[in-house]
């Protein structure tokens, strides 16, 4: 951290966190470790005297949700969903993609960045809008891993 000046580092995969601090000017390094599980489903408590039950069709779609994967910016730039203006897509939803399929590009400072899929499954939706701006860590697809 210090070789490259970085003062904070976090790490989320999978439920799990790791966190690393530095102070800067002090010759201690704080180090903060947070473990915690995969999101759950949990029941939400209705009003109080409310007799009304959660909807199954909430909570089914509420846990596909949960299932997937979203692919995020990787920098600040350009999101465009095709190589040239007049191509097709790179991909739509329902497209079966794999970890090297390419999925789109980010343009940064006149630079093309091919962003790959990195896992395997179903393109279940586009969130970014083509031609426009996206921010770095900014959802730009979610997919249902196979």
């Amino acid at each position: 951290m210090k070789l490259n000046s970085l003062s904070e580092f976090e790490l989320e995969n999978e439920g799990f966190k790791v966190k690393l601090k530095r102070a800067i000017g002090r010759a201690d390094v704080e180090v903060e470790e947070e473990f915690t599980e995969a999101p759950r489903m949990t029941a939400r408590a209705g009003r109080k005297g409310s007799s009304r039950s959660p909807d199954p069709k909430e909570e089914e779609d509420a846990v596909e949700a949960s299932m997937l994967i979203e692919v995020k910016a990787p920098m600040v730039g350009t999101f465009y969903q095709s190589p040239s203006p007049d191509s097709a897509p790179f991909v739509e939803p329902g497209t079966q993609v794999n970890p090297d399929t390419v999925i789109c590009i980010v343009e940064a400072m006149k630079v093309m960045n091919e962003i790959k899929a990195e896992v395997r499954g179903t393109v279940v939706e586009v969130a970014a809008t083509n031609g426009k701006p996206v921010e770095f860590g900014q959802v730009l697809f979610r997919i249902k891993p196979n």
